[in-house]
């Protein structure tokens, strides 16, 4: 929940010329909702996408007072949504089965899911992480058939290492990572797994990309407080660069 109409213009204007050659990745913004509409305009012909932040678990119009379709965000821009994220999770008492409900509406309108999952400090730190990690994949995706997979993007994203400063090292993100292409390859196929895209988001910064990018199972980044100002999320960008 940051930055206005005019803010987010300026942001992204300032990011597009900083990332024009970056391809070796996809580029993705996810503004509030109130700029979605301004900022896609705006980045219009570039190699900058652009995502809502959630999206209701319904799929028609009707007297959801708040909620917004995933079919109005394509319908201003959007190509992709995150749903899960750990915040709506925690604060708004997102469960399992909603997620699942969103992912669905997502797809049916259309748009990239990023679905995130992880656990927090104290299920770490009991051992059950890759069970919590499990738990989520199977209560977000069961539904989820083998066509549908080139759509989905999955993006790890360790509670206690969200806003803390603290950041999961390489190996451990690598570890998660690793669980998750394996709980795919276990429910769908060897392929499947493999071009599954599985992001790390927990303070990502300029400084630990590069060694987060190292891991073999890592594939790209789910960017929090860095992707608010254009250089320093372009520097994340173009890590292979610098």
């Amino acid at each position: 929940m940051y930055k206005t109409l005019s803010e987010a213009v300026e942001t992204v204007l300032a990011l597009k010329p900083l990332v024009a050659n970056a391809n070796h990745c996809e580029v993705v913004v996810a503004p509030v909702f109130t700029a979605l509409k301004i900022v896609a305009d705006r980045l219009e012909g570039s190699n900058i996408a652009v995502a809502g932040q959630n999206c209701s678990t319904e799929t028609e119009e009707g007297a959801h007072t708040g909620e917004v379709l995933a079919a109005m965000l394509r319908d201003v821009g959007a190509r992709y949504v995150i749903v899960g994220h750990s915040e709506r999770r925690q604060l708004y008492f997102e469960t399992d089965s909603m997620v699942n409900r969103k992912c669905q509406a997502a797809l049916a309108s259309d748009l990239n899911v990023i679905l995130c999952v992880g656990e927090s400090l104290e299920q770490r730190e009991r051992g059950i992480a890759e069970r919590v990690v499990s738990g989520q994949l199977s209560g977000g995706l069961s539904w989820l058939t083998a066509s549908d997979l080139d759509r989905i993007i999955v993006a790890y994203e360790p509670v206690w290492a969200i806003g803390t400063g603290r950041t999961a090292t390489p190996e451990q993100a690598q570890e998660m990572h690793a669980f998750i292409r394996r709980v795919f390859a276990e429910r769908y196929s060897d392929q499947a797994a493999n071009e599954l895209r599985i992001l790390y988001g927990g303070s990502v910064k300029p400084d630990n990309i590069a060694g987060l990018m190292s891991q073999t199972d890592i594939d790209g980044a789910l960017v929090g407080g860095a992707s608010l100002k254009a250089d320093s999320f372009a520097k994340i960008v173009n890590y292979d660069r610098q």
